[in-house]
């Protein structure tokens, strides 16, 4: 199968208030929404600022490293992810970004992750789309040690 863009996926309906998130990890930049008016940080992406009700937002560039506020090790491929059948065992971290006010984004871990612990920093990479993503761009966390 051949692989196309986060365009070429939109065309076929898939998201919304999130474009800007698919649009930049396609371009190789980690950024997350934050209201223009408050600054407050908005993920996941909304329409609307929770906090002071503006409808704008700013799209803003962080480097992707926090701390795994959560994860969870899959021994299964379910079936709407057999793409991943050849890497099971895996995880699946929720990772909190200091620099985004404590936002929370999700990835596979990746490297060593033996000893994985909630608290632990971590480093995400941006990966291009592929088959095993969907044709989605992904950020994959590695520990910092």
């Amino acid at each position: 199968m051949m692989a196309y863009s986060f365009l070429q996926h939109k065309i076929m309906g898939a998201i919304e208030a999130d474009d800007e998130y698919w649009r930049w990890l396609e371009e190789g930049e980690f950024r997350l929404p934050r209201c223009a008016s408050c600054q407050h940080w908005t993920w996941p992406a909304h329409f609307r600022c929770g906090r002071c009700g503006s409808w704008e937002f700013e799209w803003t560039a962080i480097a992707p490293e926090g701390r795994i506020f959560s994860w969870t090790r899959s021994w299964y491929a379910f079936d709407r992810v057999m793409e991943r059948k050849k890497d099971v065992p895996y995880i699946t971290i929720v990772t909190e970004l200091p620099a985004a006010g404590g936002a929370r984004v999700m990835g596979v871990l990746t490297g060593d992750t033996s000893n994985v612990r909630i608290g632990m920093a971590v480093r995400g990479t941006i990966q291009p789309p592929s088959a095993k993503t969907k044709f989605y761009p992904s950020v994959t966390w590695e520990i910092v040690r």
